[in-house]
Order: C-alpha cells, then structure tokens, then sequence
C-alpha cells in the first residue's frame, strides 16, 4: 500500500469515531448507511434465496450452534485450555473493546417504536424494550454493561483503534432509518438475533476467569429461537414482508443481514490481543506523567526511572531493564517480584498508578506461563446489586407526547434517569405492557 493509500485507508478509519459520536449526539447517518450498503451490495451471505426457507434456515444454525457448544464443553471437560482468553487481563481487553457497540445495544430497532398501533410492529418494539430493560435500571442491557465495567475497574479503558466503533454507527444510523429502510432494518436484526457460538464460549470463559458474565448469559436466554429475540425476528419478518414486491423486500432485507459482517468479528477480534503489546501501550502512554515523579536514587541499567521515561519507544527496553536487574521475576507469581509489591496493595508505593485493567496487564506479563490457583467461578448475575427504580424525573424532551418519549429513548440515552423514565411512560401510554402470569 502506498502512503498516500495508507493515509486515506487511516483518516477514514479515524472518521469512524467521529462518526459514531456524532450519531450518538443525534446528528444524521442517512448519507453514511448508504455507503455502507452499497459496500455490502455484492458481498455473499449463508440466507437462503427462498425466504419460505428461512425457519428450517434458523433450526439448522441453532443446531449447527448446539453441537459446536457440546463439542467446546468436551474438549474442556478433557482437560483443554481456554479457546478465547489466555488470561484476565486477556477477557478485560476484550470487555473494552467491544464496549461502544454494548453501548448502544439494540438502537438499530428505535425507529419501530413510532408505530406501535401496528401490531405486525409489535415483535420489534417489543424486542427493543427488553433491550432497554422495559425501563428498570437493574435490566437496561446498556447499564448492565456498565456496571460490569465499572465493577471491574474499566470504565475508562484505553484508546480503541476506529473500527470499534463501526458496529455501533451501523446500529445507531438504522434506528434513525427504519421509515426508509425498514428492509434493511429487519435484516440486520434478524442477523444480529441468532445466537452464535462465541457467545455462549465467552459466557463460559469470563465466568471461569472470575468475571460476571450476566450481561452475555442475558442475551443466550433472551435471544433464544424458540421464543425469544430470534424467533420474533423471523415473525417479524413474516408479518411486515409485503405480498407485492416480495422479491426486492428480500433483496434490501439481505443488505441490511450482511451489515453484521463489516468488521472484525468477535473470535478474529479476540485473536488479536497481545499482551506485552498492550501493557508496552500502556507504559507507553503512562510514561509522559512520569517522567519526572521519581527520585534519582532508583537505577535501571545504569539509568534512573525519569531518563528511563523520558525517551519516547524506551518501554520495551525497559521491561529487559527490569528482569535483567531482578524486579521482575517472570513465569513465577507475582508476589515474588520487588515491582509487583510496589505496585498492588494499599499500602503499596505506587498505590493508585496504575488502574485495574493495568494492573492485570502487569500481573499476567509478570505471570506468563505461572499457573497460580484456579480463579473462583462467577456465576452470571452474582454481583448484580439490588437497584430501586429512580424517583420520577422530567424527561429531556417532553414527555407528554409519544414523540417525545421516543426522543429521550434514542441512542443509549434511555439508560439514563430520564430515558427511563421515558420508556416506563412509553410503555403505559402505548399498552405495550408484556402481561405475566396472574
């Protein structure tokens, strides 16, 4: 690739996270999506030509899934590694990389909510309010996810590289298109909506890392095919598939199937983690704050830790520095190298330096091939905390109309006080209320 390539290829990844922010504050995606779809015009998809098919279509991939599943568990069960997370700090990695698309989850169906007098809507509403938790704190799958991160002290996680968040642009540009693009909406959600094999692996793993893993566990019962989000997919479809015109209804309908395949998917995007690379990243973005906070009477190779900081590159240099001088002792439990007491523990010298996602990034480096004790198994939901619903608030925009319940519902302002609220008076005002057993 030329330079010049190399730069264009670069500045429109970059445009990427603009893009996903500006839609994220309201800004319009119509021009964009439409790129994106005639990117994916000639691209091939696994649906069949015949959309009569698509149900027996369905059962296949669930069973395809089940069997891949069964497999995994066999070969862990005999005593195999873990397929996707090496490590912790490994599973913490991939919870922040993913955390834009979470962010968002299911916008793509926020324009369905305008037409909730049409019950042939009603599946797709009904799906985008279980994503938003029909308005409780304690199952708005946005804030399950963020309080996953905060919990695990990633909140604030590196720099991501643009194309974390194409996903969620893709998402939050079809919510503001269903009017015009319902095809391409229905298709999206009917890719997005089938349960996939990396999910129930990931729900597995992160809880055998000692990660609470609800928010995946969450979306393998929900989205289940027999009653859940993939079966209302294909209804929905049935429902809203005109009798005239069928044929390019299917066409658009594939486009908007194959937008889940832009990007890295999950078990690439996984494979991609390097753990000395990303604890060099983060030294290497640390560094430029500590160049000149430390005294001169601790030396490297011959250096002090500021000269040591001071030259840009230096980090992986200075790891060697740090073995060769015997305040790491790699392939051992961290608790037996001098660097790893100055940097966990209250007490510790360099208590607060360091965040939790790079504390695990030192502590697994550190660590390599040690196997210290088994991580204590969570189970989904373990630490989820009892949350009361919050006290009426005014919405945003005004609530005593529908529109402008749907307003404070878009984007992943839902999951804030007043969104809530707002889907809780959408729900009430539109008798969109899921009835239980008496």
């Amino acid at each position: 690739m030329t330079a010049m390539a190399s730069k264009g290829a670069r500045t429109a990844s970059e445009a990427l996270a603009r893009r996903y922010r500006a839609l994220l504050a309201g800004g319009c995606g119509r021009a964009w999506l439409e790129r994106q779809l005639r990117h994916v015009q000639a691209m091939p998809d696994d649906l069949p030509d015949d959309p009569q098919q698509l149900p027996g279509w369905a059962l296949a991939h669930v069973s395809a899934v089940a069997e891949a599943h069964a497999a995994y568990l066999r070969q862990r069960q005999e005593g195999g590694p873990r397929r996707y997370f090496a490590n912790r700090a490994h599973a913490l990695w991939f919870l922040q990389q993913v955390a834009p698309t979470k962010a968002v989850d299911g916008a793509w169906l926020h324009g369905t909510l305008r037409h909730w007098r049409d019950p042939r809507y009603h599946g797709l509403i009904r799906t985008f309010l279980e994503e938003l938790g029909n308005g409780d704190p304690r199952c708005n799958h946005v804030l399950i996810y963020q309080r996953l991160l905060s919990r695990l002290g990633c909140l604030q996680g590196p720099p991501l590289k643009p194309e974390r968040y194409l996903q969620g642009a893709l998402q939050l540009a079809l919510g503001q298109q269903c009017e015009q693009r319902l095809p391409e909406v229905i298709g999206y959600n009917l890719g997005y909506e089938q349960p996939p094999l990396h999910l129930l692996i990931t729900t597995h793993e992160l809880a055998e890392l000692g990660i609470d893993a609800h928010y995946f566990q969450l979306h393998v019962t929900i989205d289940n095919a027999a009653s859940g989000h993939a079966c209302r997919a294909l209804e929905s479809l049935r429902l809203l598939q005109p009798s005239s015109a069928g044929e390019a209804f299917y066409q658009r309908l594939r486009q908007g199937y194959r937008l889940n395949d832009l990007g890295l998917d999950t078990p690439s995007l996984i494979a991609t983690f390097d753990l000395e690379h990303e604890l060099l990243g983060a030294l290497e973005r640390k560094r430029v704050y500590g160049q000149f906070m430390h005294s001169d009477r601790c030396r490297l190779q011959g250096r002090t830790i500021n000269q040591w900081l001071a030259e840009p590159g230096a980090m992986a240099a200075f790891l060697d520095a740090l073995q060769a001088q015997g305040w790491v002792e790699r392939n051992r439990n961290p608790l037996h190298s001098r660097l790893w007491a100055l940097i966990e523990g209250p007490t510790a010298a360099m208590f607060g330096v360091f965040s939790a996602y790079e504390k695990q990034l030192w502590h697994d480096w550190i660590a390599g091939s040690w196997q210290g004790p088994s991580v204590r198994r969570v189970m989904p939901g373990q630490w989820e905390q009892d949350l009361a619903l919050e006290p009426a608030v005014p919405c945003a925009a005004p609530a005593s109309t529908i529109d402008g319940l749907i307003a404070a519902m878009a984007g992943n302002r839902h999951a804030e006080p007043a969104g809530l609220r707002a889907t809780r008076d959408y729900i009430r005002a539109t008798g969109l209320a899921q009835g239980g057993p008496c």
